[in-house]
């Protein structure tokens, strides 16, 4: 109800004008404080402007509103969208839409793609960093949050019709390069020459033992480290083999996003690379480049270390090489510049947060981020066993994100498999294959992205696929019972008559629910936090379910039917909607 609230507050404002022109003198600015009723009971919007108004008018709030409320019963536009409002306690002024305008704003959205959400009157381009994993890596249980959370806000972000940069910053580059070529180069010589000789898994097994042979071995240490040279100095063999590397992790890596329907644009480390040293002329020529102990660092403002000196970042070390924070600071100046962005955002885990602190107070005070940009870390917590731990293998190891999500569908593949025995249905492998693979994935998106992402939260396969509760299987099922209806007869597709008919409480608790659509989706725009639109969706297929199981649908007479099959048409709709937004598909069967 955007358009609705953005009514009423110019009509707040202008009765405050009116009814008290000293304020507007005085050059205060006129809020009316309009916030949602804080109970059913209490009407659909409340004004609490009385109470700030109480003391530079020295009036009683309550006299306040009174007044306020006078000049609102003479506006004609006003009286047509809310009925006479009440003054509750020692000043609220509360609002209640009238039936008919409700019942209008629900025919509106029966014929609206967008279900009511406008496009954002000032599109940007915005920049979402997202997933980064590492080459020559597997993807692990710890880049499901950022790959998962950055989607949800990037697909948010391209609905309100901001053209969105989705990056992947993948760590492609560095000293680690040195040990894998080299040990690439000595036990398999014939990836160099021959296409697909090394799949993934032999390359985490490299990994492992390129490590072990660094930490081990001298020689091989400083073999590796004449390749990093090499590497960097662009000899031929070694970009080849760099690049063998890079496109093995990156096959593997995209089966992944292929499977949780995730697009990304890679733009890793190596991208930036050739853009380092200007980062440090342009520190230098601004003035906050300082040499500490032959490091070229930045010293930070407002963050000291334990013995009180202002903390460095550094930008160049001593032997003259670069780490993240520069490639971080080139990143920034790359994507406000080069890539014109208006905004852009950061998903990686909380414990970064005060390395981009210090890159975004850098990047400030060189002058590349102005006022007209927004810079933003979306932080979030740790994914953690029943045991409040980091969550682990049995045996100790980080948890693949591939096993993760095969475990996710054979676990619904088995739940679904009971259900149609306890039902006495059959249903064929393609069915079962479709609907598990669906609630599965959908059930681990959704456990994620339902929990503020700020804390961390427990990984329960039992409580994530429950059809009861808070989860994705519950939110399918509605979608599904909505299909049902279809299917006993119930036309869905047809647009109800211009004159909607409610008169039962479930109808309009619904009614509401549904409105509130497109407020969520620009609070999650605007403040990142998908787990907003999540509870929403929740809460709106409660108030479905208790529609659906309080209020005959299918039996009732027209124009009551008709109008009842529209609440459903547009539940099913906003679900599918909303869930989209989430990057999870629905069923019409399961």
């Amino acid at each position: 109800m955007l358009q609705v609230v953005q009514q009423l507050d110019a009509q707040l404002q202008a009765a405050m004008a009116a009814a008290f022109p000293t304020v507007v003198a005085s050059g205060q600015p006129l809020d009316p404080q309009l916030v949602p009723a804080s109970r059913p009971e209490f009407g659909d919007l409340q004004a609490n402007a009385a109470l700030a108004l109480a003391r530079p008018l020295g009036q009683k709030p309550r006299a306040i509103a009174e007044a306020i409320v006078a000049q609102l019963l003479q506006d004609q536009a006003f009286t047509a969208l809310c009925l006479p409002p009440e003054i509750a306690g020692p000043g609220f002024i509360n609002l209640t839409l009238r039936p008919e305008r409700l019942a209008a704003e629900v025919q509106a959205r029966l014929g609206d793609p967008r279900l009511g959400v406008p496009e954002t009157a000032a599109p940007a381009t915005v920049i979402v960093d997202f997933s980064s994993p590492n080459i020559a890596k597997e993807m692990h249980v710890g880049h499901l949050r950022s790959t998962i959370i950055g989607d949800c806000l990037a697909r948010v972000l391209e609905f309100r019709g901001n053209r969105v940069l989705r990056l992947n910053h993948v760590g492609d580059w560095g000293t680690q390069f040195g040990m894998l070529i080299t040990h690439l180069k000595q036990v398999a010589p014939e990836a160099l020459t021959t296409a697909d000789s090394v799949d993934l898994g032999d390359l985490v097994a490299f990994y492992r033992e390129a490590k072990q042979r660094f930490d081990s071995d001298g020689a091989f240490q400083a073999t590796a480290r004449e390749e990093v040279v090499r590497l960097q100095g662009g000899d031929a063999d070694s970009l080849r083999a760099w690049g063998l590397l890079c496109d093995q992790s990156r096959r593997e890596f995209q089966q992944i996003y292929d499977r949780l329907d995730i697009r990304l644009n890679e733009r890793g480390e190596s991208f930036y690379n050739p853009l380092l040293p200007a980062v440090v002329a342009d520190l230098r020529s601004a003035g906050l480049l300082v040499e500490d102990d032959g490091a070229q660092v930045v010293f930070l403002e407002g963050v000291s270390g334990k013995d009180g000196r202002p903390m460095p970042l550094i930008v160049q070390k001593s032997d003259g090489g670069f780490n993240y924070a520069t490639t971080d600071l080139a990143a920034i100046r790359h994507r406000l510049d080069a890539d014109g962005a208006g905004r852009v955002i950061y998903v990686t885990d909380a414990g970064q947060a005060s390395h981009f602190a210090a890159v975004f107070q850098v990047a400030r005070r060189a002058g590349w981020i102005g006022d007209d940009h927004r810079i933003d870390h979306v932080p979030f917590g740790l994914v953690q066993g029943d045991d409040g731990k980091k969550l682990k293998t049995r045996s100790g190891d980080t948890v693949r994100l591939k096993d993760l999500l095969d475990e996710a569908v054979e676990r619904a593949t088995a739940d679904l498999q009971r259900r149609l025995t306890d039902e006495g249905r059959h249903e064929d492998e393609a069915f079962i294959t479709q609907v598990a693979t669906t609630v599965g994935l959908a059930a681990v998106k959704y456990a994620d992205l339902s929990t503020n992402r700020i804390t961390n939260y427990q990984f329960s396969f039992d409580r994530m696929l429950a059809l009861t509760g808070n989860t994705a299987p519950y939110l399918l099922y509605a979608v599904v019972r909505i299909a049902g209806i279809a299917r006993r007869g119930g036309d869905l597709a047809a647009t109800a008559g211009p004159a909607l008919s409610f008169s039962e409480p479930q109808e309009w608790a619904l009614i509401r629910e549904l409105l509130r659509f497109d407020t969520v989706v620009v609070e999650v725009e605007h403040e990142l936090l998908p787990n907003r639109l999540c509870s929403y969706l929740f809460e709106l297929s409660q108030s479905f379910n208790r529609f659906y199981d309080q209020v005959p649908v299918l039996k009732a007479d027209d124009p009551a039917r008709s109008s009842r099959l529209a609440l459903c048409r547009l539940t099913a709709d906003t679900l599918r909607l909303g869930l989209s937004l989430l990057g999870i598909p629905t069923l019409e069967r399961m």
